[in-house]
Protein backbone atom coordinates (compact mmCIF):
# COMPACT_ATOMS: atom_id res chain seq x y z
CA UNK A 1 0.00 0.00 0.00
CA UNK A 2 1.73 3.09 -1.01
CA UNK A 3 1.70 6.07 1.66
CA UNK A 4 -0.72 8.74 1.38
CA UNK A 5 0.08 11.79 -0.49
CA UNK A 6 2.78 9.96 -2.51
CA UNK A 7 0.73 10.32 -5.76
CA UNK A 8 0.33 14.21 -4.83
CA UNK A 9 3.83 14.79 -4.56
CA UNK A 10 5.03 13.16 -7.79
CA UNK A 11 1.95 15.59 -9.53
CA UNK A 12 3.67 18.54 -7.78
CA UNK A 13 7.24 17.39 -8.95
CA UNK A 14 5.87 16.44 -12.45
CA UNK A 15 3.77 20.02 -12.66
CA UNK A 16 7.84 22.01 -11.36
CA UNK A 17 9.09 20.25 -14.46
CA UNK A 18 6.37 21.78 -16.79
CA UNK A 19 5.25 18.04 -17.57
CA UNK A 20 1.16 19.26 -19.20
CA UNK A 21 -0.28 16.66 -18.27
CA UNK A 22 0.97 16.19 -14.47
CA UNK A 23 -2.21 13.79 -13.00
CA UNK A 24 -2.33 11.68 -15.55
CA UNK A 25 1.26 11.25 -16.03
CA UNK A 26 1.66 10.32 -12.25
CA UNK A 27 -1.27 8.39 -11.78
CA UNK A 28 1.32 6.15 -14.78
CA UNK A 29 4.25 5.86 -13.02
CA UNK A 30 2.78 5.38 -9.42
CA UNK A 31 1.22 2.15 -11.32
CA UNK A 32 4.50 1.55 -13.05
CA UNK A 33 6.57 1.70 -9.92
CA UNK A 34 7.81 -1.94 -8.55
CA UNK A 35 10.53 -3.51 -7.17
CA UNK A 36 13.10 -3.40 -10.25
CA UNK A 37 12.42 0.44 -10.38
CA UNK A 38 11.17 2.77 -7.24
CA UNK A 39 8.92 5.35 -8.08
CA UNK A 40 11.62 8.16 -7.12
CA UNK A 41 13.77 6.30 -10.56
CA UNK A 42 10.38 6.56 -12.72
CA UNK A 43 10.01 10.35 -11.71
CA UNK A 44 13.64 11.39 -12.31
CA UNK A 45 13.23 9.57 -15.52
CA UNK A 46 10.11 11.33 -16.76
CA UNK A 47 12.06 14.81 -15.35
CA UNK A 48 14.60 14.23 -17.53
CA UNK A 49 12.72 14.19 -20.58
CA UNK A 50 12.02 10.15 -21.47
CA UNK A 51 8.84 9.83 -23.17
CA UNK A 52 6.13 8.46 -20.42
CA UNK A 53 5.49 5.70 -22.63
CA UNK A 54 9.27 4.48 -22.53
CA UNK A 55 9.36 4.72 -18.81
CA UNK A 56 5.77 2.93 -18.62
CA UNK A 57 6.19 0.67 -21.66
CA UNK A 58 2.76 1.24 -23.04
CA UNK A 59 0.54 3.99 -24.39
CA UNK A 60 -3.17 4.06 -25.70
CA UNK A 61 -3.91 4.23 -29.26
CA UNK A 62 -7.86 5.20 -30.53
CA UNK A 63 -8.87 2.97 -26.93
CA UNK A 64 -6.35 -0.02 -27.63
CA UNK A 65 -3.63 -0.59 -25.69
CA UNK A 66 0.07 -0.43 -27.42
CA UNK A 67 3.16 -1.79 -26.06
CA UNK A 68 6.05 0.87 -26.31
CA UNK A 69 9.71 0.03 -26.15
CA UNK A 70 12.63 2.27 -25.22
CA UNK A 71 14.04 3.78 -28.83
CA UNK A 72 10.65 3.45 -30.44
CA UNK A 73 8.74 6.44 -31.81
CA UNK A 74 5.66 7.01 -29.83
CA UNK A 75 2.43 6.71 -31.09
CA UNK A 76 0.50 10.71 -30.84
CA UNK A 77 -3.18 10.69 -30.70
CA UNK A 78 -3.37 13.52 -33.23
CA UNK A 79 -2.44 10.18 -35.57
CA UNK A 80 -5.54 8.30 -34.37
CA UNK A 81 -7.87 10.48 -37.16
CA UNK A 82 -5.93 8.69 -39.78
CA UNK A 83 -6.09 5.55 -37.83
CA UNK A 84 -10.29 5.53 -38.01
CA UNK A 85 -10.50 7.19 -41.47
CA UNK A 86 -8.39 3.89 -42.56
CA UNK A 87 -10.68 1.67 -40.72
CA UNK A 88 -14.01 2.95 -42.86
CA UNK A 89 -12.21 2.59 -46.27
CA UNK A 90 -10.58 -0.86 -45.74
CA UNK A 91 -13.04 -3.58 -47.05
CA UNK A 92 -13.49 -6.14 -45.04
CA UNK A 93 -11.12 -8.81 -47.00
CA UNK A 94 -9.48 -6.52 -48.21
CA UNK A 95 -5.57 -5.31 -47.80
CA UNK A 96 -4.00 -2.94 -46.40
CA UNK A 97 -0.38 -1.58 -45.63
CA UNK A 98 0.67 0.62 -42.88
CA UNK A 99 4.68 1.88 -43.97
CA UNK A 100 7.01 3.41 -41.60
CA UNK A 101 4.50 1.07 -38.93
CA UNK A 102 7.04 1.86 -36.12
CA UNK A 103 5.18 0.44 -32.60
CA UNK A 104 2.30 -0.38 -35.68
CA UNK A 105 -0.21 1.78 -33.69
CA UNK A 106 -2.22 2.05 -36.91
CA UNK A 107 -2.11 -1.17 -38.54
CA UNK A 108 -3.05 -2.80 -34.97
CA UNK A 109 -6.42 -0.75 -34.99
CA UNK A 110 -6.80 -1.63 -38.81
CA UNK A 111 -6.23 -5.50 -38.01
CA UNK A 112 -8.73 -5.52 -34.99
CA UNK A 113 -10.96 -3.28 -36.39
CA UNK A 114 -11.45 -5.98 -39.59
CA UNK A 115 -10.24 -9.12 -38.63
CA UNK A 116 -10.56 -10.94 -42.09
CA UNK A 117 -8.43 -7.88 -43.54
CA UNK A 118 -5.11 -8.40 -44.53
CA UNK A 119 -3.14 -5.90 -42.62
CA UNK A 120 1.35 -5.58 -42.81
CA UNK A 121 3.30 -2.86 -42.05
CA UNK A 122 6.97 -2.25 -43.04
CA UNK A 123 9.95 -0.92 -40.96
CA UNK A 124 13.37 0.05 -41.29
CA UNK A 125 14.38 0.00 -37.78
CA UNK A 126 14.76 -3.61 -36.29
CA UNK A 127 14.03 -2.03 -32.87
CA UNK A 128 10.38 -0.50 -33.91
CA UNK A 129 10.07 -4.20 -35.86
CA UNK A 130 10.06 -6.33 -32.94
CA UNK A 131 8.07 -3.78 -31.09
CA UNK A 132 5.26 -4.06 -33.70
CA UNK A 133 5.52 -7.55 -33.66
CA UNK A 134 4.43 -7.55 -29.89
CA UNK A 135 1.98 -5.77 -30.67
CA UNK A 136 0.75 -8.29 -33.01
CA UNK A 137 1.12 -6.29 -36.10
CA UNK A 138 2.68 -8.32 -39.21
CA UNK A 139 5.98 -6.63 -39.95
CA UNK A 140 8.43 -6.63 -42.91
CA UNK A 141 11.34 -5.02 -42.37
CA UNK A 142 13.05 -3.06 -44.79
CA UNK A 143 12.56 -0.14 -46.66
CA UNK A 144 9.18 1.01 -47.54
CA UNK A 145 7.53 -1.10 -50.28
CA UNK A 146 10.97 -3.24 -50.49
CA UNK A 147 10.10 -5.91 -47.98
CA UNK A 148 6.78 -6.39 -49.42
CA UNK A 149 5.23 -9.41 -51.46
CA UNK A 150 5.13 -9.21 -54.70
CA UNK A 151 1.33 -10.81 -54.91
CA UNK A 152 -0.29 -7.92 -53.17
CA UNK A 153 1.24 -5.56 -55.95
CA UNK A 154 -1.58 -3.50 -57.81
CA UNK A 155 -4.24 -4.96 -54.96
CA UNK A 156 -3.51 -2.35 -51.98
CA UNK A 157 -7.09 -1.03 -50.77
CA UNK A 158 -5.79 1.15 -48.27
CA UNK A 159 -2.15 2.57 -47.81
CA UNK A 160 -1.08 4.88 -44.62
CA UNK A 161 2.06 6.24 -43.70
CA UNK A 162 2.80 8.23 -40.60
CA UNK A 163 6.51 8.83 -42.17
CA UNK A 164 9.03 11.08 -40.92
CA UNK A 165 7.90 14.95 -42.40
CA UNK A 166 9.82 17.67 -40.07
CA UNK A 167 11.78 19.50 -42.14
CA UNK A 168 15.88 19.08 -41.01
CA UNK A 169 16.61 22.92 -40.47
CA UNK A 170 13.40 22.49 -38.11
CA UNK A 171 14.34 19.88 -35.82
CA UNK A 172 15.73 22.19 -33.53
CA UNK A 173 12.37 23.23 -32.80
CA UNK A 174 10.83 20.20 -31.57
CA UNK A 175 10.19 19.73 -28.02
CA UNK A 176 13.36 18.96 -25.77
CA UNK A 177 12.17 15.78 -25.04
CA UNK A 178 11.22 14.82 -28.30
CA UNK A 179 14.65 15.93 -29.95
CA UNK A 180 16.78 14.38 -27.16
CA UNK A 181 14.83 10.92 -27.09
CA UNK A 182 12.41 10.14 -29.78
CA UNK A 183 14.81 8.45 -32.89
CA UNK A 184 15.56 10.72 -35.66
CA UNK A 185 14.71 8.35 -38.34
CA UNK A 186 11.16 8.77 -37.35
CA UNK A 187 11.05 12.78 -37.94
CA UNK A 188 14.53 13.90 -40.40
CA UNK A 189 11.85 14.22 -43.33
CA UNK A 190 15.09 16.13 -45.57
CA UNK A 191 15.51 19.75 -46.21
CA UNK A 192 11.69 20.33 -46.67
CA UNK A 193 10.27 17.55 -44.59
CA UNK A 194 9.25 15.11 -47.35
CA UNK A 195 12.10 13.18 -48.75
CA UNK A 196 10.45 9.89 -47.49
CA UNK A 197 6.52 11.26 -48.66
CA UNK A 198 7.07 12.00 -51.95
CA UNK A 199 8.71 7.95 -52.47
CA UNK A 200 5.93 6.88 -50.91
CA UNK A 201 3.23 8.40 -53.31
CA UNK A 202 5.39 7.92 -56.34
CA UNK A 203 6.28 3.94 -55.25
CA UNK A 204 2.84 3.62 -54.03
CA UNK A 205 1.34 3.67 -57.45
CA UNK A 206 2.40 0.48 -58.54
CA UNK A 207 1.34 -0.90 -55.46
CA UNK A 208 -2.57 0.21 -54.66
CA UNK A 209 -5.20 -0.66 -56.69
CA UNK A 210 -7.64 1.39 -58.64
CA UNK A 211 -10.10 3.25 -56.90
CA UNK A 212 -8.12 2.35 -53.03
CA UNK A 213 -7.38 5.23 -50.79
CA UNK A 214 -4.00 6.64 -49.60
CA UNK A 215 -3.86 8.35 -46.54
CA UNK A 216 -0.73 10.68 -45.53
CA UNK A 217 0.27 12.16 -42.07
CA UNK A 218 2.20 15.54 -42.90
CA UNK A 219 2.69 19.25 -41.28
CA UNK A 220 -0.48 21.69 -41.60
CA UNK A 221 2.18 23.45 -43.83
CA UNK A 222 2.51 20.54 -46.18
CA UNK A 223 -0.63 19.43 -46.95
CA UNK A 224 -1.15 21.47 -50.32
CA UNK A 225 2.19 20.22 -51.60
CA UNK A 226 1.54 16.78 -50.64
CA UNK A 227 -2.03 17.37 -52.13
CA UNK A 228 -0.32 18.19 -55.31
CA UNK A 229 1.61 15.17 -55.67
CA UNK A 230 -0.69 12.80 -55.03
CA UNK A 231 -2.65 14.43 -57.88
CA UNK A 232 0.43 13.91 -60.60
CA UNK A 233 0.73 10.62 -59.07
CA UNK A 234 -3.07 9.95 -60.74
CA UNK A 235 -5.11 10.16 -57.42
CA UNK A 236 -8.24 12.35 -57.21
CA UNK A 237 -9.54 15.15 -55.37
CA UNK A 238 -7.40 15.21 -52.33
CA UNK A 239 -8.45 16.22 -49.05
CA UNK A 240 -6.98 17.56 -46.25
CA UNK A 241 -7.57 15.16 -42.60
CA UNK A 242 -8.70 17.14 -39.50
CA UNK A 243 -8.24 16.43 -36.07
CA UNK A 244 -11.22 16.74 -33.67
CA UNK A 245 -9.87 20.27 -32.92
CA UNK A 246 -10.18 21.10 -36.84
CA UNK A 247 -6.03 21.10 -37.35
CA UNK A 248 -4.84 19.51 -40.74
CA UNK A 249 -3.34 16.35 -40.08
CA UNK A 250 -2.00 15.08 -43.26
CA UNK A 251 -3.82 13.86 -46.39
CA UNK A 252 -6.16 11.64 -48.37
CA UNK A 253 -7.12 10.54 -51.88
CA UNK A 254 -8.22 7.92 -54.05
CA UNK A 255 -6.32 6.36 -57.07
CA UNK A 256 -8.22 6.67 -59.95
Amino acid sequence: MRRAGELEEVVTALHRAGCVAAEEEARELVAAANCAESLDGLVARRISGEPIAWITGRTTFCGLELRVDTGVFVPRWQSEVMARMAVGLLPARGVAVDLCTGAGSIAVVLAAARPHATVLGTELDPLAAACARRNGVRVLEGDLFAPLPLGIRGSVDVLTAVAPYVPRDALHLLPRDVAQFEPNLSLDGGPDGLDVVRRIVFEGADWVRPGSSVLLEVGSDQCGTVAGLLERAGCLAPEVIEDPDGDPRGVWARMA
